[in-house]
């Protein structure tokens, strides 16, 4: 449903008594925000530090950008030198291994993954814009990067209160 049939609905419906008083634009705006916070705590739960650094998964990536992962792979593979070691690696075999079993993601066999995933860092999702030239590309990334940074912060205050704690029991 698009926001102009959620706005006519709601204003025909009534079940909101505030709608009546809503312009479209600021009827459109609430959508985009709501839409916004459901998509920033669906990427936080995606950050995985795999080999010391934050990552995400090509599987997620794709997912989030709403495309299928071989064609975000195979768009990354295309532009191979826009993506150095530090930007994307790929998981060994026992990386995937563990993580099948870790998060229950798909197993190998009939339509599932015959080779382990790519892991992108922070550096390779904002580079991963420059590949993928849609407007919700541009959107996810804006939110990715805002949800890697969220979570710098986080480690950074557990790594005080780590330090505060190590301190307090000397």
């Amino acid at each position: 449903m698009s926001w102009a049939q959620s706005a006519i609905a709601c204003r025909q419906l009534s079940q909101v008594p505030e709608c009546n008083l809503m312009s479209e634009n600021d009827l459109r705006s609430q959508i985009v925000t709501s839409k916004l916070a459901i998509l920033d705590d669906r990427i936080e739960r995606r950050i995985l530090v795999i080999r010391g650094q934050k990552v995400m998964l090509d599987s997620d990536l794709a997912e989030l950008y709403g495309v299928q992962t071989f064609r975000l792979n195979e768009q990354v593979k295309r532009n191979r030198i826009r993506f150095p070691h530090d930007f994307m690696f790929q998981l060994t075999r026992e990386e995937a291994k563990s993580l099948t079993s870790q998060f229950a993601r798909s197993k190998r066999g009939k339509g599932g993954r015959r080779t382990p995933p790519y892991a992108f860092t922070e550096q390779g999702v904002a580079m991963l814009s420059s590949v993928l030239r849609s407007e919700r590309a541009v959107q996810v990334n804006i939110a990715i990067m805002r949800a890697f940074v969220k979570f710098r912060g986080i480690l950074a205050s557990q790594e005080g209160l780590a330090r505060k704690l190590a301190e307090v029991e000397k």
